[in-house]
């Protein structure tokens, strides 16, 4: 009997020592995917929403600039609506003018102010990206922007003044699209006929005949720097206005257009 006990003891010794380790029997491996459904179903819906936002680019519409002129913008859209939820109608002014028909100082003006090295980059300008960061961050605060003229130009024709990643994002995409198929000739064209430049003022030729009651064709130097200098902030600003502010702006404008 003794002997029998010492044999027991022998093929079955303690489990828990002899499993340590090691699995239980009793849960296969087959639910392990199920730590990992997360991550994966989230980096599958961002995945997804990137390529929905992709597919509904204005593909088409950006071909079709090259040779139509756009009716309407969506900062146009904009307005109108945000006029509506105030009640009230919104009249907008926007003439078109060939860019051929605009003096030569009138574009030096707004490249000066906007985009010095439009004629340089292909959309995004790197350099003026990294000068910006640095300033805001030495303000603490965002007192310069970095986006291009052709940026510009895609943010009022499809998107919107929002400053959501998704919609920097695509303005990007259509800022390259923009590049890859119009010449810069017609980039600035478009750019300096659809950008507001006050109250339901949209293009050079209603803003000139707006502030100055003049076509944009007649501009002196020192009207096309005045307006240059409001592109910014086009509702908080007037050309006709005398502040410090601006007339800083407009010498600093009219300075380097004198020595380009």
């Amino acid at each position: 009997m003794a002997k029998t006990s010492r044999r027991m003891r022998r093929v079955r010794p303690n489990r828990s020592l002899w499993k340590m380790g090691q699995r239980p029997k009793g849960h296969p491996h087959r639910f392990r995917w199920l730590r990992k459904f997360p991550f994966k179903l989230f980096l599958g819906i961002i995945c997804v929403f990137l390529l929905f936002e992709i597919f509904t680019l204005p593909i088409f519409s950006i071909f079709s600039l090259d040779t139509k002129n756009p009716k309407e913008t969506a900062l146009m859209q904009q307005r109108t609506e945000e006029a509506r939820e105030r009640g009230k109608k919104l009249n907008i002014d926007y003439r078109w003018i060939s860019l051929a028909s605009v003096p030569k100082h009138v574009r030096k003006a707004v490249l000066i102010a906007e985009d010095a090295r439009f004629y340089n980059h292909v959309g995004i300008d790197w350099h003026e990206v990294g000068e910006s960061f640095e300033t805001n961050w030495e303000e603490g605060r965002i007192v310069r922007g970095g986006s291009t003229i052709t940026q510009q130009l895609a943010k009022n024709l499809y998107l919107s003044t929002s400053r959501d990643p998704i919609r920097k994002f695509k303005e990007l995409l259509i800022a390259g699209m923009l590049e890859a198929t119009l010449s810069k000739k017609r980039i600035l064209e478009l750019y300096i006929n659809i950008i507001e430049w006050g109250p339901e003022v949209f293009g050079i030729e209603a803003a000139a005949q707006r502030y100055f009651h003049k076509s944009a064709r007649q501009l002196t130097r020192e009207e096309a720097a005045r307006l240059a200098t409001v592109i910014p902030s086009p509702l908080r600003h007037k050309p006709s206005e005398l502040t410090p502010f601006l007339e800083k702006k407009k010498e600093v404008i009219l300075q380097r257009m004198s020595t380009r």
